[in-house]
């Protein structure tokens, strides 16, 4: 990404994917693929975030993880952005405020993996989030039982979206929610780290 903020076009829908990519691997590109489909997004980015702060060990460096990400994601409608770091946000919330204030008409879906729906109340301004953009949560393996009993999942019951109605969400006022069942690679960074293929 050569600027801050890529032009984007009114009207456009954008799921955002953050996370460490610590490794980036092929689960990351299945759900993108699905999310794509699903949600009827015209673009989504993968958010490479310089650190988790929920983590106590640092990430490989930004570098090393966007340049694998790259790698690892070739799609014409997928961008891979350091925009985090540009920004200097820390949190989720501060990185959706930036970009709901750059691009006021482009309408912004917050993605992620079932796991980070299980501790997603643990998030800083979690309800923030929930209140200012959809969120699409893609079931990873083993973890469809414990994210569907969270804390936010059972506050937000409401404001669920029906899986088969998942093509609206992207248009859906806030706070909306859908929980998709797709096919899942289980892949996961911390065992990839674990069985040293990736260090930094």
């Amino acid at each position: 990404m050569k600027t801050a903020y890529p032009f984007l076009r009114p009207g456009m829908t954008v799921g955002l994917l953050g996370g460490s990519f610590d490794p980036p691997h092929q689960g990351h590109v299945q759900i993108s693929l699905a999310a794509l489909k699903r949600f009827n997004l015209d673009q989504l980015w993968w958010l490479v975030t310089p650190g988790n702060p929920l983590k106590e060990n640092p990430p490989a460096s930004m570098a090393r993880r966007m340049a694998a990400a790259r790698a690892m994601m070739d799609h014409p409608r997928v961008r891979i952005s350091d925009i985090e770091a540009r920004l200097g946000t820390r949190y989720t919330a501060q990185t959706l405020r930036h970009l709901r204030t750059t691009y006021p008409h482009v309408r912004f879906v917050w993605l992620m993996g079932a796991d980070n729906l299980a501790h997603f109340h643990r998030w800083k301004d979690w309800r923030d989030i929930l209140n200012t953009v959809p969120v699409g949560v893609l079931a990873r393996p083993g973890e469809r039982i414990s994210a569907r009993l969270s804390p936010a999942a059972r506050i937000y019951g409401a404001h669920r979206i029906p899986a088969w109605q998942s093509q609206r969400l992207a248009r859906a006022e806030a706070p909306a929610w859908c929980f998709l069942n797709v096919p899942m690679v289980d892949a996961s960074s911390t065992e990839i780290r674990k069985r040293g293929e990736w260090s930094d």
